[in-house]
């Protein structure tokens, strides 16, 4: 899925928006996709920042395919972040099923209040940080992305709102995503010490064509069914937070 976005995008006006797609090749049975290295014109240590849009990382799909599979390794993942959340009965079994952990897991984010969340950040020292889990709040999400910011650089700041703005400009043009759930993708944001700052679309692995007949506006509330992903929604909250801070 991911070569085949990249490809079609290549030929969409979101085009300065993503990496450059190059090649693929099936290697021992695997396909590898080469793409645009997004750093190469950066500084030797920029810093990085992955922010995950939309209000849902499953494809519908995934919620009647797993119903009934229970798994450990969710139920691993969840009492890593709160042991308190299985049920009785869970806790019993040791294990619960991937909707429900998936489901759960955008309930404790920000990605179910705002339509997106920070994954992880790597400053210009090299430190990284993925402890964001449970970062949900408006108050909470303004505080991290702070942080991102080194020395409050309004330059860089302005740099990336200009960017964010080009890139929802682009999203709502564009035939690709009007044609497309689009599930799972990210924001790469990077700046380095020479002030240069750029954003870009990334990860489409989980991106799929809407079925026949369906129109989405990446903006209404997701219902099993409507294929909505919120995925300008959260732009739209990600641009709103960025403008007051």
């Amino acid at each position: 899925m991911e070569a085949s976005a990249l490809k079609t995008l290549m030929d969409d006006c979101m085009k300065p928006y993503v990496p450059e797609f190059k090649s693929e090749a099936m290697i021992e049975g695997e396909l590898h996709v080469e793409m645009q290295d997004l750093l190469r014109d950066f500084d030797d240590n920029p810093a990085v920042m992955d922010i995950k849009l939309g209000v849902r990382t499953y494809l519908e799909d995934e919620i009647t395919k797993g119903k009934d599979k229970l798994r450990n390794d969710m139920y691993k993942k969840m009492i890593e972040v709160d042991p308190n959340e299985p049920t009785a009965e869970e806790h019993l079994q040791l294990a619960i099923t991937k909707p429900r952990y998936m489901q759960w897991r955008e309930s404790i984010s920000s990605s179910s209040t705002m339509g997106f969340r920070i994954e992880g950040i790597k400053s210009t020292d090299n430190k990284v940080n993925t402890d964001y889990k449970t970062i949900r709040t408006m108050e909470q999400v303004t505080a991290s992305l702070r942080k991102f910011i080194d020395h409050d650089n309004h330059i860089v700041k302005e740099k990336l709102l200009d960017c964010l703005k080009c890139v929802r400009e682009a999203i709502e043009a564009s035939d690709f995503f009007k044609s497309h759930e689009v599930i799972g993708s990210s924001l790469l944001f990077v700046y380095d010490s020479h002030d240069q700052a750029g954003v870009w679309v990334i990860d489409f692995g989980k991106t799929v064509p809407l079925p026949d007949g369906i129109t989405i506006t990446h903006r209404l509330p997701w219902r099993l069914g409507n294929h909505e992903d919120g995925y300008l929604w959260g732009l739209d909250n990600l641009i709103s937070v960025w403008e007051k801070f």
